[in-house]
């Protein structure tokens, strides 16, 4: 048998390597279990080409394709889900442990505005001074966010202490 092919995609006649295979003709039609050499006969018979659509089964499953065609379906489906797909990104919002009532909203709404964009958030807290003595007062802030925040996002790493920061990220629901 010769190797597979060195370009990317599903094998094809004489570069399928399994001695007996699956055949699915042009229609969809099962024909059954037969030797590779024979089906790729028959599909040159048609004028298509035998191509491997599942290598993992056991016999390997050939469909009878025109296999410029299926590798350029295969291309544009891959686009498709490439395009389609959302990165999510991680937004930082910053706070003092002594944040003003009217501060705080503004920085909340922001934070739901994240969250509705499928976007994760994270919250840093940053203590200056004497203010490292009233830790309690920072995670309290940090409570009040994950409760202002509990029916659009999930805590994904509950608040902790680095450093002079304590952090928190969320991640929507």
């Amino acid at each position: 048998m010769n190797t597979p092919p060195t370009k990317s995609g599903p094998r094809f006649d004489e570069y399928i390597q399994s001695d007996k295979v699956r055949v699915i003709d042009e229609n969809g039609e099962n024909i059954g279990v037969m030797y590779t050499k024979e089906a790729i006969e028959q599909a040159a018979g048609v004028g298509l080409n035998l191509v491997e659509v599942s290598p993992n089964a056991d016999p390997p499953v050939c469909k009878f394709l025109d296999v410029g065609k299926y590798r350029f379906e295969a291309q544009k489906k891959a686009n498709l889900a490439r395009k389609s797909q959302k990165t999510q990104e991680i937004k930082e919002i910053k706070m003092r442990p002594n944040i003003d009532t009217h501060d705080y909203d503004v920085k909340m709404r922001n934070v739901h505005k994240f969250i509705d964009n499928g976007d994760k958030v994270k919250i840093t807290l940053r203590f200056r001074g004497r203010e490292m003595a009233h830790q309690n007062l920072g995670m309290d802030l940090l409570k009040r966010v994950q409760e202002d925040t509990a029916e659009d996002a999930k805590v994904e790493s509950f608040p902790r202490l680095e450093g002079r920061q304590m952090l928190m990220v969320l991640s929507p629901k």
